[in-house]
């Protein structure tokens, strides 16, 4: 037992030797009060504290995020005074805080596809004229008990395709018109990673009014993904007359390379397969026009 006692009063030595040395320091010091902790608590973290101090002056002499010293870029390792303690985390700087708010109020892509209108749409690039007088006509005509084909939309990288339908499907919700806009890729990549939800989420895709797979051909093909998941979905909407929609940087020519995965004959025949199907759910457009993410 006295040997145990000895023990605890060397450690509080130790505690109390460190925590006088970096009392040297008038802005640890500075700290401990702001903190309102006696001496015998704040001896319990003097390492922390320091690395706190060591942050703070860090960001002292930080001009932007990109100079950042600190563990966590743009965050500060900070105390908080709780009842049972000091509770140390990781604060955001005003940098950081900038960030945030920038990020808050910058419109997501989601966003401005949710609220995507006709009347909004750009009608002073002639390019896109023959595009807005199809969907405008679809949107006048389109009934979902009757056979309608939807429009694979391909063109240069940011061109607005995606917004173009995007608009289309949402006066369309206001006749109670069911839609769904697919990043394909995106779509590939959630199956993998939880393959108990592909029945379900197949099944939906299969059966919702107006389906958008955009990007298609951006993704990286496998048999799984164009025989399994793309080509079953196209032949589900084809057998429940359901119209389907499909942006994409590639013309349907180089779309059907682009499946043919090893140049085979036999995969050149399901790569076929796919197209035929495309072909018959859609018109063929073409949209050239300015990069409007830019």
């Amino acid at each position: 037992m006295k040997k145990e006692n000895n023990l605890n009063n060397l450690d509080k030595i130790t505690l109390e030797d460190s925590f006088i040395n970096a009392c040297k320091d008038k802005k640890f010091v500075g700290l401990v009060k702001k903190l309102n902790i006696p001496k015998e608590e704040a001896m319990k973290y003097t390492s922390s504290l320091e690395d706190t101090i060591k942050e703070l002056n860090n960001c002292e002499q930080c001009a932007n995020l990109l100079c950042c010293q600190n563990r966590l870029e743009g965050h500060v390792y900070y105390p908080k005074k709780e009842e049972t303690g000091l509770i140390f985390s990781y604060v955001p700087c005003h940098y950081q805080k900038e960030e945030d708010e920038k990020a808050k109020n910058k419109p997501s892509r989601e966003n401005e596809l949710a609220n995507a209108r006709m009347a909004d749409i750009d009608v002073k690039d002639k390019k896109r004229v023959p595009i807005i007088k199809w969907l405008k006509n679809f949107y006048d005509t389109y009934d979902k008990n009757g056979q309608f084909k939807g429009l694979y939309l391909h063109g240069n990288f940011g061109s607005g395709k995606t917004y173009l339908i995007a608009a289309l499907f949402n006066e369309l919700a206001k006749k109670r018109i069911t839609s769904e806009i697919i990043y394909f890729p995106e779509l590939l990549r959630d199956l993998k990673t939880n393959f108990d939800l592909m029945g379900e989420t197949i099944d939906y895709l299969e059966n919702v009014d107006l389906l958008l797979l955009d990007d298609i051909g951006a993704e990286k093909v496998t048999e799984w993904s164009r025989d399994e998941i793309l080509g079953t979905i196209l032949q589900k909407r084809m057998n429940n007359y359901k119209t389907t929609f499909f942006t994409s940087n590639l013309t349907i020519e180089e779309l059907e390379h682009h499946l043919n995965i090893h140049q085979y004959s036999d995969e050149e025949i399901r790569a076929r397969r796919i197209i035929e199907r495309i072909k018959q759910l859609t018109d063929d457009m073409e949209l050239v026009s300015e990069n409007r993410r830019k």
